[in-house]
């Protein structure tokens, strides 16, 4: 299942791809379920997250690779992470991270996810709830990179 948002915000590319910290990264996490960084190494080919998400039922832990990192011709800085541990029902997670330039010098920055679990059915079940996740993230976004 694929789910792609879009949220233009004022700075330019290279200094948005610059802000994309630990600091980000918490900032960015939604209010469920909790989320507490046991590793952030940044966001270059090789580097990874390792988070534990507390569903106050049970912690679970998920660890993220960055696979690729770079700048396009067009001027778009990118990364990409893929899910190496990940809580049920995942089985599979990419993350594209890309931060195009937009209009008056500033960027738009691109989450395109794709996820897979076991069922096609639960994949459209749980594409509400992924909406919601990166949704989330628009409005710190803009903040982040006013």
């Amino acid at each position: 299942m694929h789910v792609t948002l879009r949220t233009a915000v004022a700075q330019p590319p290279a200094k948005v791809m610059a802000g994309f910290t630990r600091a980000l990264f918490v900032a960015l996490a939604p209010p469920f379920p909790k989320l507490r960084v046991l590793r952030f190494d940044g966001c270059a080919t090789g580097d990874q997250v390792e988070i534990e998400l507390n569903t106050l039922v049970k912690r679970l832990k998920w660890t993220s690779l960055i696979v690729d990192h770079g700048q396009l011709p067009d001027g778009t800085h990118f990364f990409i992470d893929e899910g190496q541990v990940m809580p049920p029902p995942l089985r599979y997670w990419r993350h594209r991270h890309l931060i195009e330039p937009g209009p008056h010098g500033g960027s738009v920055i691109v989450d395109a996810l794709e996820y897979r679990t076991a069922s096609p059915l639960l994949d459209a079940v749980l594409y509400p709830a992924m909406w919601a996740q990166f949704a989330w993230r628009k409005p710190i976004y803009r903040r982040w990179f006013s």
